[in-house]
């Protein structure tokens, strides 16, 4: 009672003055510290249990120890754990199982999990649950999915826990036609009304790029939590639907729905360039009046935000002003003053970041390549490519070489990053194809420019980028009938270019435009204002370079 009233001195003086202590003594003492969070103190108890001539364990004090491990150094605490549990002849029992496979997933020990799985002679719905969520939890989907299978083949009936670990491995694989297989095992079983149930079939559907089942689940729940909200928030943001995503959240707002830090961070995530800035401020205000200022996920969500919107000097207040950075915080910053060219401070940031003890991660890296590829850095930004392979032994991705071969071409060293490209150990990807196309095209450089199109071809060929750059290298060297036959290659690809866009904020909205739009109110009355500044420019002496006007039907015969 005292432990549960959270009153510990008075239980701990209560149990040294008890005469005789017996195993259910023992294990309340040692189970309540451990569940109010004072493991070593915990753990003390269970070795003095150990050390008493009196009392012997049982199954519940083994369950309740075991379910305090967790961690990397928690696994080698399992063992000796399970190694008791055999020598006294508890391995039989289902519930130590159970905390095992438990413990061992929680500490990423999942052969020693398996292993126990295995060999127990009974199983129950937890054995089966603990198993495919502890696999689901750290990313072996296909292993839990393929678990979960098996588990249906037999005798034991699945719960909501068993559903929401198999939901998630679908999400991880993306596993649209298995989770709508579950999703009908949840109606026929009575589940569907289960809150964490429907956000892992939100958060399926969501992932595989159904959004509308997953707004379908979401408008027909009965009781919504956070969870569910941000659930679905996110779903829209990650599949293209930012401004759906935004006034779901403003919907949420007004009709008087709590607002929680994970909400908040869900909708900072869906902020891009052509996202209004107003709204963003009035989010910053919501922020400041809550008190979510201490969540590390709503501030570094903030930095980004204004970072996207251009306001950097507001991105570094946001930073310099939080009580408590991480690895992610100094990642942000670092990537927004890459973004806005501001190389040199980029730089100090990470120095200062060294200093504080961060530990760079590979994103940290990506920024920093980006912000010397900006620079004009080369050395420094092939020490950082070497630094992060050689003293932290982190393998660079694609994105990593991408920046690399985007920083030699803008420095016009194309036969470099060429070789460069030519030596990596494997496909180098999309991205470095047109990094080096990219470079190709500002350089005018038509030879290494086509051998990077033609890899181009073979691995995105429904990509008009490569046709695009292409052609407007033949452009450049005036070799119209190259640029032609790449032009029709285009067509009879059936790829067709996405359409430029520009916007502008005007009292808290945001105006968009696309080439030759008509849409605007007020089209007629900004074609003649741009009228009207082309010909003052041709009037100051400039001339238009047609060279790089892209036409896709037969204007390239008309030249």
């Amino acid at each position: 009672m005292c432990l549960k009233c959270g009153q510990v001195r008075d239980a701990v003086k209560v149990f040294d003055e008890m005469p005789v202590r017996d195993t259910v003594s023992w294990n309340t003492v040692i189970s309540g510290f451990l569940r109010d969070g004072v493991s070593e103190t915990g753990f003390g108890y269970f070795k003095k249990m150990l050390e008493s001539e009196y009392c012997r364990f049982d199954k519940a004090t083994l369950t309740c120890v075991i379910a305090g491990f967790d961690g990397v150094e928690g696994c080698y605490l399992n063992k000796m754990m399970h190694g008791l549990a055999v020598m006294n002849g508890f391995e039989r029992e289902t519930a130590v199982g159970n905390a095992l496979i438990t413990s061992y997933c929680k500490c990423g020990c999942f052969g020693s999990a398996r292993r126990v799985f295995d060999e127990m002679f009974e199983r129950n719905v937890i054995t089966w649950t603990a198993m495919i969520l502890g696999l689901a939890l750290y990313g072996f989907y296909a292993e839990s999915l393929k678990l979960f299978a098996e588990m249906r083949g037999g005798v034991v009936e699945s719960n909501a826990m068993t559903f929401l670990g198999s939901l998630m491995a679908c999400s991880g694989l993306q596993a649209i036609r298995e989770g709508s297989q579950i999703h009908g095992l949840v109606w026929k079983l009575g589940v569907q009304s289960d809150l964490c149930v429907e956000s892992s079939l939100m958060d399926m559907y969501s992932k595989c790029g159904s959004v509308e089942d997953a707004w379908r689940i979401f408008e027909s729940t009965e009781e919504l939590d956070e969870v569910s909200m941000t659930v679905i928030l996110v779903g829209f943001a990650q599949n293209g639907y930012e401004t759906e995503a935004i006034q779901i959240f403003v919907k949420m707002m007004r009709s008087g729905i709590e607002i929680d830090p994970n909400m908040v961070s869900a909708v900072l995530g869906v902020f891009g360039v052509d996202t209004s800035l107003g709204l963003g401020k009035q989010l910053h205000s919501l922020i400041v009046k809550k008190n979510f200022g201490y969540n590390s996920f709503v501030t570094n969500g903030l930095i980004n935000m204004y970072s996207k919107c251009g306001e950097l000097e507001d991105s570094e207040k946001v930073f310099t002003r939080m009580p408590q950075r991480n690895s992610i915080s100094w990642n942000s910053m670092i990537a927004a003053f890459a973004c806005h060219g501001d190389g040199s401070k980029a730089l100090q940031l990470y120095e200062n970041l060294q200093i504080e003890g961060v530990q760079p991660t590979d994103v940290t890296f990506l920024s920093l390549l980006h912000a010397c590829s900006h620079a004009g850095l080369i050395e420094r930004g092939m020490e950082f490519l070497n630094f992060m392979k050689e003293e932290h032994g982190m393998s660079p991705r694609p994105e990593h070489y991408a920046c690399v071969v985007d920083m030699l071409g803008r420095a016009g060293l194309l036969t470099e990053a060429k070789s460069l490209i030519e030596g990596l150990p494997e496909n180098p990807g999309i991205l470095v194809w047109q990094a080096l196309l990219g470079a190709c095209s500002i350089h005018k450089e038509s030879d290494i420019g086509k051998y990077a199109a033609d890899q181009l071809f073979l691995t995105a060929p429904q990509s008009p980028a490569p046709y695009v750059l292409l052609a407007n290298i033949y452009s450049f060297d005036g070799r119209w009938k190259e640029r032609a036959k790449t032009i029709k290659g285009m067509k009879k690809m059936g790829v067709a270019k996405e359409a430029g866009i520009s916007w502008i904020e005007i009292e808290k909205k945001v105006q968009s435009f696309v080439v030759g739009d008509k849409m605007h109110p007020q089209a007629e009355i900004i074609y003649r204002l741009l009228a009207d500044l082309l010909r003052l420019m041709k009037d100051e002496g400039y001339v238009p370079d047609e060279r790089f006007l892209l036409y896709y039907l037969d204007q390239d015969e008309k030249r």
